[in-house]
């Protein structure tokens, strides 16, 4: 799991690419930014919910302090911190 905490400042807006239905669950820092791959399927919701989880946990922030702002059904995502 990649340490993003230096990126862990309240209004922070984080942007990263989505891969669902991968093989495992893990968020890298790419040349051109974060990626994220996650096991479950983009039905419901639960995506963007598993995205939502290994992002908090690689912060160390509580997932309840990340907002989705924009990318609901996209593969490119940018949350804030708050």
């Amino acid at each position: 799991m990649t340490d993003l905490t230096h990126l862990a400042k309240p209004g922070a807006e984080i942007a990263l690419r989505v891969t669902p239905k991968a093989s495992r669950n893990a968020i890298v820092a790419a040349g051109d930014g974060l990626r994220a791959y996650v096991t479950v399927v983009p039905e419901d919701g639960k995506a963007n919910a598993e995205v939502q989880k290994l992002l908090a946990k690689a912060l160390g922030v509580a997932k309840s302090r990340l907002t989705l702002i924009r990318g609901q059904s996209a593969r490119d995502k940018v949350f804030r911190l708050d």
